[in-house]
C-alpha cells in the first residue's frame, strides 16, 4: 500500500492542483502529508500549515455554533425564525418549483431553527439549476461558489432574501445551501455578537483554531495558498483569487455556508470535539447529545433520494452529510462531514474514531467530488 504523500503527489502538478495537504487520523495515529506548491509559480511549498479557503466544510462549523445558542437556552431547534429573522416571518412558496418567482401561495407554517439545521426551510439549490427561483438565488443572493467582496452586509442581504420565495414548503424537501447563510445571520442576531466575533469566542480561540476566521491577517498571507479553476476546455489553471484578494480582510456578509479559511490541523482540532462528545482541552463546549444530534441523518428516504445531485444517496445530519449506508468502501455508517467547491473535504467518523481532511486550491467542477476526493477516501479505509 502506498502512503498518503504519494497518493496526492499522483494528482499534483501536470495541469492539476498545484498542491494539497492531507490528513488521517484514527485514534492516536495521525497522518499528514503537504505536496506541492502553494500556487503556480511556486511561491511556496506547500507546508502543513498553510491556510486554504475552505468553502461548505464551513457548514459542520456554523451547525455546531447553533446548538452551543440551543445549549445556552438562547434559542430551541422547535422554534420559529420569525423573532429574529422578522424577514422571514411570512415567507411566500412558488405554486410549482418551476413556476416564476411572483406565481406564490403562502406557507403553511413557519420556518423553524431545525428547516434551517436540516436544510428543509424551502431555500437553496435543488438538482434542476434552470428553475426560476434558483436564478435569483445566484443573481440576487450570489450564491454559489464564494465570493466574500460581492455580497451584501447581512440585512441587506436578508432584506434581499424576503423577496424571493421558498421553492418547496418548509420540512418538505432538502435543498442545498442557502439555509447555512441564513444560520450564520441568525447566529449573529440571537448571540448579539457577530458571526465572526461569536465563533472566535466559543470555537476558535477553546479550540486553538488560530489559523480559521472569515479572513487572513496580514503575517499569515505568505502561508495563504492561491485558488484556481481549470480553464475552458480542460485549458490551463486560471487564478481565482490570490492571498491579496478577496480574503485578505474581513467582508461584509460573513459567509456561515462557505466562507472560512483555515489549515488541516484546525478543522482537524474541531473534528477530534466532535469525536470526545463535544469536549476538548478540559472544557466542555457542546453536549454529547448535541453531537448526536448534528451527527445523525435527520431526512426520509425520499428526501434522500431527492437530493441526488449532491447527497449520492446520503443522509444529512446538521451542517454535514451522514452516510446511512455502504455504498463506496470509503462510505462507512455514521460517517459525518462534506465537501466544499473549492477542493477540500473533510469527514470524521465516530464509530471507529477517524477523521479525513483533504485540502487543495483547485475548484471543483460540479457537485461530484474529484478522483483525488475519491482516491483519498479509499486510501483512508483502508489504513
Amino acid at each position: 500500500m502506498s502512503n498518503l504523500r504519494d497518493l496526492l503527489e499522483r494528482h499534483v502538478g501536470g495541469g492539476s492542483a498545484p498542491g494539497a495537504v492531507g490528513l488521517v487520523a484514527r485514534g492516536d495515529r495521525v497522518e499528514v502529508a503537504a505536496v506541492g506548491s502553494a500556487d503556480v509559480v511556486g511561491r511556496a511549498p506547500m507546508a502543513r500549515d498553510s491556510i486554504f479557503r475552505i468553502a461548505s466544510i464551513t457548514k459542520p462549523v456554523t451547525a455546531a455554533a447553533v446548538m452551543m445558542l440551543v445549549e445556552d437556552g438562547r434559542i430551541a431547534l422547535d422554534d420559529p425564525v420569525g423573532p429574529w429573522l422578522p424577514e422571514l416571518a411570512s415567507p411566500k412558496v412558488v405554486r410549482t418549483p418551476a413556476s416564476p418567482a411572483d406565481d406564490v401561495v403562502p406557507a403553511a407554517r413557519a420556518i423553524t431553527v431545525a428547516d434551517l439545521m436540516t436544510f428543509r426551510a424551502g431555500y437553496g439549490f435543488p438538482s434542476d439549476f434552470s428553475l426560476p427561483v434558483v436564478g435569483l438565488l445566484f443573481d440576487e443572493l450570489k450564491q454559489g461558489p464564494p465570493q466574500p467582496r460581492l455580497v451584501e452586509a447581512p440585512d441587506a442581504w436578508m432584506a434581499t432574501l424576503s423577496r424571493i420565495p421558498l421553492l418547496h414548503q418548509p420540512g418538505e424537501v432538502w435543498l442545498y445551501n442557502t439555509c447555512s447563510d441564513i444560520l450564520g445571520v441568525l447566529i449573529a442576531r440571537v448571540s448579539g455578537s457577530s458571526l465572526p466575533e461569536f465563533l472566535a469566542e466559543r470555537l476558535f480561540e477553546p479550540l486553538g483554531m488560530a489559523d480559521t476566521g472569515f479572513a487572513v491577517p496580514a503575517d499569515g498571507l505568505d502561508r495563504f495558498t492561491s485558488y484556481y479553476r481549470t480553464g475552458p476546455e480542460g485549458g490551463g489553471l486560471q487564478l481565482v483569487d490570490g492571498p491579496d484578494g478577496q480574503w485578505s480582510s474581513l467582508p461584509a456578509f460573513p459567509s456561515g455556508a462557505g466562507g472560512l479559511v483555515s489549515t488541516v490541523d484546525d478543522w482537524y482540532s474541531f473534528a477530534r470535539m466532535l469525536l470526545a462528545g463535544g469536549s476538548a482541552c478540559g472544557r466542555r463546549l457542546l453536549s454529547a447529545e448535541s453531537v448526536r444530534r448534528m451527527t445523525s441523518d435527520h431526512l426520509t428516504r425520499t428526501q434522500r433520494d431527492a437530493g441526488t445531485l449532491f447527497l449520492e444517496g446520503q443522509g444529512w445530519g446538521f451542517g454535514g452529510s451522514v452516510d446511512v449506508e455502504v455504498i463506496d468502501p470509503w462510505n462507512v455508517p455514521g460517517r459525518y462531514g462534506w465537501v466544499g467547491g473549492t477542493g477540500t473535504a473533510a469527514h470524521l467518523t465516530p464509530a471507529t474514531g477517524t477523521v479525513t481532511v483533504l485540502l487543495t486550491q483547485l475548484e471543483m467542477t460540479g457537485p461530484t467530488p474529484p478522483a483525488l476526493m475519491r482516491e483519498f477516501w479509499r486510501y483512508a479505509a483502508e489504513v
